[in-house]
């Protein structure tokens, strides 16, 4: 039985691989780029998000709703990014669920019951082989040291292709990418797919998003890591760090960020003009390579997430949240999302050892297929 699920998970994924290569082939020989001549100094502002819909989380049996598509609007020139437009579109906060996995943590669903770990990982649809290494290595779902664990990866709209999104995804090529999501989410029961593009400065709506269907969906969830899909994480020792914690108990660790000041270079990624944010700092937050929270923090971040002004960045929005619940994120020195040095290298930090836990880290890029230690 175990070689013919290999052999069969070992199709799909050929299968997978193959028509999202066709995929990209087409779209890279038909689509026209936005631009002809160098990007300028800047990040080229994005399309305006959907119309505002009534954000209403799908039944348990319903299917998921149809993607009504984007508001054809005129192509927009390169420069800087245009907080102009980003203003007026940042209060569109509201977008229907495409693909759910309403039974990933019922008692009655999967053998098991409810999970004491959920990973929920942020991704991309084209983001595909990257999904199966985490799969296949630290993200695979059952039992580890007799905790349940699950996983969901967490998907927009494609919006660009390529590592520069240099053009626009077309409606023709938006309905192949929902149907190859959709063969995936039927083989392994883990996508999230919601109707806004996925961008960068729209990664809040997918934090919110999120927050909203883990508070709907896996109430009883005792602890939930949130990461990226670049990290590596050892869930062994993140489930006996949280084995003397209560879920029970607001909990948010990880690698936490103090007194960073925001960017006012316009050719940062991370630029902020004074007019979105004019504190001369950010409050704490966790870097969002990755981080643990307990299920009453996941249910009071979800209240106040949906309360408090959308920002373009992330990770700093989140502690915002935390800081309207007088809540402060706890930092840890294993949560490490920046760069690990080499054993031999810096053995007295002793980064690698079992007591730091170590469960985020960012490597290199790793394609799916076996994971082995270096001997």
């Amino acid at each position: 039985m175990r070689r013919l699920r290999l052999r069969r998970d070992a199709s799909l994924t050929l299968l997978l691989c193959a028509s999202l290569g066709l995929l990209l082939y087409a779209q890279r020989d038909g689509a026209t780029p936005t631009t002809s001549a160098p990007r300028a100094r800047g990040r080229a502002a994005p399309r305006p998000t959907p119309q505002a819909r009534a954000f209403q989380l799908p039944d348990a049996g319903a299917a998921p709703p149809a993607y009504e598509g984007d508001t054809p609007v005129p192509p927009t020139p390169p420069g800087p990014f245009d907080f102009a437009r980003y203003l007026r579109a940042k209060d569109q906060r509201r977008f229907p669920l495409l693909i759910n996995q309403p039974h990933k943590c019922r008692s009655d669903g999967a053998p098991g019951g409810r999970p004491d770990l959920l990973i929920a990982v942020k991704s991309v649809a084209e983001d595909f082989q990257r999904r199966q290494a985490v799969r296949q290595t630290w993200g695979a779902e059952g039992r580890v040291q007799g905790a349940l664990v699950r996983r969901v990866f967490l998907l927009g709209v494609p919006r660009g292709a390529g590592s520069g999104g240099a053009y626009e995804v077309g409606e023709g090529a938006r309905t192949h990418w929902r149907a190859l999501l959709q063969a995936e989410s039927l083989a392994y029961a883990d996508i999230l797919l919601w109707a806004f593009d996925d961008t960068f400065f729209n990664l809040t709506l997918k934090e919110i998003h999120f927050l909203a269907w883990a508070s709907a969906f896996c109430p009883d969830v005792r602890f939930v890591f949130k990461g990226d899909a670049d990290v590596f994480v050892n869930v062994g020792n993140l489930l006996e760090f949280l084995e003397s914690r209560d879920p029970a108990q607001d909990l948010l660790a990880g690698d936490v960020i103090v007194q960073a000041r925001p960017i006012r270079t316009r050719a940062s990624k991370y630029y902020i003009p004074e007019g979105v944010y004019g504190l001369p700092a950010y409050p704490p937050y966790a870097g969002g390579g990755g981080f643990v929270l307990s299920g009453a923090t996941l249910h009071r971040l979800a209240g106040a997430c949906a309360q408090v002004e959308l920002f373009p960045i992330d990770d700093v929005f989140l502690g915002m949240c935390l800081q309207r619940l007088r809540l402060t994120p706890e930092p840890h020195p294993a949560f490490r999302t920046f760069g690990i040095p080499q054993p031999s290298a810096a053995p007295h930090l002793g980064t690698f050892l079992r007591p730091l836990l170590l469960p985020c880290a960012h490597p290199q890029p790793v394609a799916a297929g076996p994971f082995q230690w270096d001997s």
